[in-house]
């Protein structure tokens, strides 16, 4: 993974008001040290993995995940659009959302792309049975 990028938490998670308390967990890291983790509640929003927070497009894609712990994955996320990239750990939960989304986006093309395939298709043979028609194609062309 980029070592330039920031990692966050995804959705954001936040207390729902000042007054909020954090659940405090300590955790023990693979090399032995223990580090105080503050959980918040999460925010109830509207974003989701797949809209870039940068310029708001629903481009986002993954580069490439790995679980993190249990219920949670480290993902990569990369917008084309304008190029942000930020490394997350996002629950299950988010994971599941976000590839709904992707197959979502990946029936959209598909179905472009099948409009796409027949209008040219179409276009073909029209042009082809227009070449016919004038006399452009002999039997000698095949």
């Amino acid at each position: 993974m980029n070592g330039s990028s920031t990692q966050t938490s995804f959705p954001a998670m936040k207390p729902r008001n000042s007054e909020s308390p954090a659940a405090r967990h300590r955790v023990m890291l693979p090399s032995g040290r223990t580090i105080e983790v503050l959980r918040f509640e999460q925010q109830a929003t509207s974003e989701e993995l797949h809209v870039c927070p940068t310029c708001a497009r629903d481009l986002v894609q993954p580069r490439d995940w790995s679980q993190a712990g249990r219920g949670s994955w480290r993902v990569m996320l990369e917008c084309p659009n304008c190029a942000w990239q930020e490394e997350a750990v996002v629950e299950t939960e988010a994971l599941e959302r976000f590839d709904e989304a992707l197959d979502a986006g990946t029936d959209l093309l598909r179905a472009d792309l099948a409009r796409l395939t027949q209008a040219n298709m179409e276009e073909d043979v029209e042009r082809f049975v227009r070449a016919l028609r004038d006399g452009h194609i002999w039997p000698i062309d095949f």
